[in-house]
């Protein structure tokens, strides 16, 4: 069992009229809000040379047709703050009445990272931080009453760990916020991996984690990390995963089951793959070889997954809830 890839991909490609988004647009997270309508924040970069990283907004009736809100980017990097390279690869989840964003951030722009003579665009003490010597990641938290305006609140990761792929968990589990994220850099896994770990405080996480999986299939040898955030269904978390291959280094995608009432424990995890890349817009791009989702939502049975594709545009695929979620469950996926 496959996901079933949209027969009119790419929903959404680059801007030429917006300077911000006349690059690539990509890693969408997309949720259904209040009025039913389904909202994606999308990440989104033009073609100057210090590649400064944006989210712009898009709006559909029926999570298959999108339209551009606004010209405008709806948050952007802070040139003196933290986030000054970008903003990056947004994650979405609904907590109670207030929408929350992970986000990936650097503190410098990373230049267009696909090109041998990128560039360099910031300073490098040798004192440190660790964080401004190698330009690294950290993930940030944003809040939304409506998801137009957001207040940035800052990073809840180690700037030490270069630490992305950060999904929280939309509803507190015994009392306890939850998230999962990939750290680069950390003791307790041979290569990139995923950790879990809990809190009382969506700002504020222990720096003890658990550590929730490593890549064990060829196609997930290289470094795994969280793709979309977890949905809840009776038979546990599902969270969507993208592994990496050190044979051709191309993204594919897997499936966890967790459990409902303690995520740290894996109920079933798929062996093979659910998704590669195939289509030239996949298999080229400024990362060739890369399906990379971020957003699902369930329409009519199906869950439907947003992914990025090749760094370069917006697509989506879908999948039976009902039997994929029996396939999985019964461990033959």
């Amino acid at each position: 069992m496959r996901f079933e890839k949209y027969e009119h991909n790419p929903i959404l490609t680059k801007n030429p009229a917006n300077p911000w988004e006349s690059l690539c647009v990509l890693n969408p997270a997309v949720i259904k809000d209040d009025d039913g309508k389904y909202v994606m924040l999308y990440r989104a970069a033009g073609n100057d040379k210090e590649h400064r990283i944006h989210i712009g907004l898009a709006l559909s009736e029926d999570g298959f047709h999108w339209v551009r809100a606004s010209n405008e980017p709806l948050i952007s990097p802070d040139p003196n703050g933290a986030d000054g390279g970008g903003v990056e690869d947004p994650r979405l989840v609904k907590i109670d009445d207030y929408y929350f964003l992970t986000y990936a951030s650097r503190p410098f722009a990373p230049g267009q990272y696909w090109r041998e003579d990128k560039g360099y665009f910031g300073f490098q003490p040798k004192a440190g931080p660790k964080v401004l010597i190698y330009n690294d990641t950290e993930t940030h938290l944003a809040v939304s009453k409506d998801l137009r305006a957001w207040k940035k609140l800052g990073r809840i990761t180690d700037s030490r760990n270069d630490d992305r792929d950060v999904v929280l968990f939309p509803e507190r589990i015994g009392g306890r916020y939850y998230k999962v994220s990939r750290a680069m850099y950390r003791a307790g896994a041979e290569k990139p991996s995923m950790w879990i770990s809990s809190s009382d405080d969506l700002l504020e996480w222990p720096r003890e984690e658990k550590l929730l999986l490593s890549g064990s299939e060829p196609w997930e040898s290289e470094k795994i990390g969280a793709s979309t955030p977890p949905v809840k269904t009776e038979d546990g978390w599902l969270l969507l995963y993208h592994g990496v291959s050190e044979v051709d280094h191309n993204y594919r995608v897997g499936a966890l089951l967790l459990d409902l009432e303690d995520p740290t424990k894996i109920l079933a995890k798929t062996k093979g793959f659910l998704m590669e890349p195939e289509a030239p817009f996949e298999t080229d791009g400024f990362y060739a070889g890369c399906v990379f989702p971020t957003g699902i939502v369930e329409i009519e049975g199906r869950y439907v997954i947003y992914y990025g594709a090749g760094d370069q545009c917006v697509c989506l695929a879908s999948i039976d809830k009902k039997s994929f979620l029996k396939e999985l469950k019964e461990g033959r996926l």
